[in-house]
């Protein structure tokens, strides 16, 4: 049997795919309660895990997109003053 690993350890990819193949899996209804359930808490511990580096990467991403003045976001701060 697979090691499932902990949510906080996978990257997006990872965490998107297993959510993927979770809503798969509670889509067909094979499943009894338990199991269920067991299949919803991971994928809500699945889709936090996505969320939380979606927006670690727009935060980047912000950080290193220029702004108007061409320069990186993060210096529009040092400006003001």
């Amino acid at each position: 049997m697979a090691k499932i690993k902990a949510s906080q350890d996978l990257s997006y990819e990872q965490a998107f795919q297993e959510l993927g193949e979770i809503v798969h899996q509670l889509e067909t209804g094979d499943q009894a309660l338990e199991q269920t359930l067991k299949l919803f808490e991971r994928g809500q511990a699945l889709a936090a895990r996505c969320s939380e580096l979606l927006e670690h990467a727009e935060l980047r991403l912000r950080t290193l997109a220029p702004n108007d003045a061409g320069r990186p976001a993060e210096s529009e701060s040092d400006d003001e003053g």
